[in-house]
C-alpha cells in the first residue's frame, strides 16, 4: 500500500498526545495527523486504541538474533536488521568492540557494504557506527578484551573513519588516557565522544565536557562510582546538563531505584534507553561469544566466566517496558528517550525521531504492556501480534 490510514490510535507526537486519532502515510512519509475520526476513503488499519509510537533508534547496540556487528557478515547484518522490526527498533547504530585494528576495520568494512544496499522496508536501518573501544581503560574493561585496549590519536581515529565511509556517530572513550584530549579537541564537531569504560574523575569528566564530550555510555557500568568526597563519573552525568546519558534499563546492570535516580536528574530530554545487547538476544540460554570472549547467557543475565555482566539480552520494547516500571512516569513523556533524543544527537530529525508529518513513516503500535503488535518501515507494516 503506498497510501493508508492508521486509525483510531493513541498517537505520540512532540506537541502532545493524541488521545484518538489517525496518521496518513503515503509513499514511505507520515502525510498527515490527525484527531478524531477519519472520514475519507483510504484503506485504513484500526489500531483499536492501542499505542502509537515513533520507530525505536537504539544507538548502542552489537547485536542479536545469533549475529554480531563484529563478525563482519552481510548476511548477519541482514538477518540482524530484519530481526530488530519484531521489537520496535527501525533504527540503530552498528556498535563495534575493543579488538584488534584488522578485526574493528573488517566490521567497518562490512557495515558500510551493507549500508549501501540495506533494504530501508523490511529491515532496521543502519544509520551509523557507534565505536565502542579501543580508546578506553584497560582498568576498566568490563566486558571487553584488554589486550586490544590502545590510546587515541587523530589518527588512528581518522583512519576509522575513512573505512567506515565517515559513518562513525559515536565514540566511546576513556577522556582520562593520554591522547584523549586532543582527540576529543580535534573532532568533536564531527563526532559524538561518550564518555565509558573510565576512571575519570568528577573533575576530569567535566573539563572533557568543556573539550567537546556530549554523553556518557551505559551509566553506572564500567565508570568511576559516586563517592560524597569524589561524585566520578556518576556524580558528574547527573549534575553536568551539557551531558546526555544512556542506560540499560534490564533491572540487572541497574538497580531499578538508580535507574530512577538517573531519569530524575536527566529528565526526558537528556537520557536515552539503549540495549547494549549481544548476539544472544533473542536466543535460548547457552554459551555465545562476544568480541572473541566466552558468554554464559542463563536466563535474562548474559556473563563471562569471571562473572562479570557481559551487554544485554535486552530488546527495546522491553526497556521501554521497564523504564514505565522503574519511573513511574508515562508513555507521555517517556517515548523520546526511545527515540527523538537519539536522532537529535545523530542529527537526523528531520527525517527520524518523532511521528510528525513530511518524517519517514518508522512507527511502531504497542499494547499498554508494551508488547509490539506491529511495526512500520518506511510506510511498510510488519505485523507481529495477530490481534491487532
Amino acid at each position: 500500500m503506498s497510501e493508508y490510514v492508521i486509525e483510531n490510535g493513541r498517537i505520540y507526537t512532540e506537541t502532545g498526545t493524541i488521545a484518538n486519532g489517525y496518521i496518513i502515510v503515503k509513499n514511505g512519509k507520515i502525510d498527515d495527523i490527525s484527531s478524531g475520526e477519519y472520514t475519507g476513503h483510504l484503506t485504513t488499519i484500526d489500531v483499536h486504541g492501542q499505542h502509537v509510537l515513533p520507530g525505536f533508534i537504539d544507538i548502542h547496540m552489537h547485536g542479536g538474533y545469533g549475529e554480531d556487528a563484529m563478525d563482519a557478515s552481510y548476511e548477519g547484518l541482514k538477518h540482524l536488521s530484519e530481526s530488530l522490526l519484531s521489537e520496535g527498533t527501525t533504527s540503530y547504530l552498528a556498535t563495534t568492540m575493543t579488538q584488534s585494528d584488522e578485526n574493528i576495520i573488517k566490521a567497518l568494512e562490512n557495515i558500510v557494504t551493507y549500508q549501501q544496499a540495506q533494504d530501508q522496508y523490511n529491515a532496521a536501518t543502519i544509520v551509523g557506527v557507534h565505536l565502542e573501544g579501543p580508546f578506553i581503560s584497560e582498568h576498566k574493561v568490563g566486558a571487553q578484551n584488554p589486550a586490544y585496549v590502545q590510546r587515541p590519536s587523530v589518527a588512528k581515529v581518522e583512519q576509522f573513519q575513512i573505512t567506515a565511509n565517515n559513518q562513525i556517530k559515536v565514540i566511546t572513550f576513556a577522556p582520562e588516557v593520554e591522547g584523549a584530549n586532543d582527540t576529543l579537541v580535534a573532532l568533536h564537531n564531527d563526532i559524538r565522544f561518550s564518555i565509558g569504560h573510565t576512571v575519570a574523575t568528577f573533575d576530569e569528566v567535566n573539563e572533557a565536557v568543556e573539550h567537546g564530550a556530549k554523553h556518557v555510555t551505559h551509566l553506572y557500568n564500567a565508570g568511576t562510582s559516586f563517592e560524597h568526597r569524589e561524585p566520578g563519573v556518576f556524580g558528574a552525568a547527573w549534575l553536568n546538563n551539557k551531558l546526555s546519558t544512556e542506560l540499560i534499563v534490564d533491572g540487572i546492570h541497574s538497580h531499578p531505584a538508580a535507574v530512577q535516580i538517573a531519569y530524575k536528574q536527566k529528565g526526558n530530554e537528556r537520557f536515552f534507553l539503549i540495549t547494549d545487547a549481544m548476539r544472544a538476544k533473542g536466543m535460548p540460554d547457552g554459551d555465545y561469544d562476544l568480541g572473541g570472549q566466552n558468554v554464559i547467557v542463563k536466563g535474562s543475565e548474559a556473563r563471562l566466566a569471571s562473572g562479570a555482566l557481559a551487554g544485554s539480552i535486552l530488546k527495546m520494547n522491553d526497556g521501554l517496558r521497564n523504564l514505565i516500571r522503574f519511573t513511574g512516569d508515562t508513555l507521555d513523556n517517556l517515548w523520546r528517550v526511545t527515540s527523538l533524543n537519539q536522532a537529535i544527537a545523530l542529527n537526523m530529525n528531520e527525517h527520524k525521531g518523532s511521528l510528525k508529518v513530511g518524517k519517514d513513516a518508522d512507527i511502531v503500535i504497542v499494547n499498554d504492556v508494551i508488547d509490539v503488535l506491529a511495526t512500520v518501515k518506511s510506510g511498510k507494516i510488519h505485523q507481529f501480534d495477530a490481534s491487532l
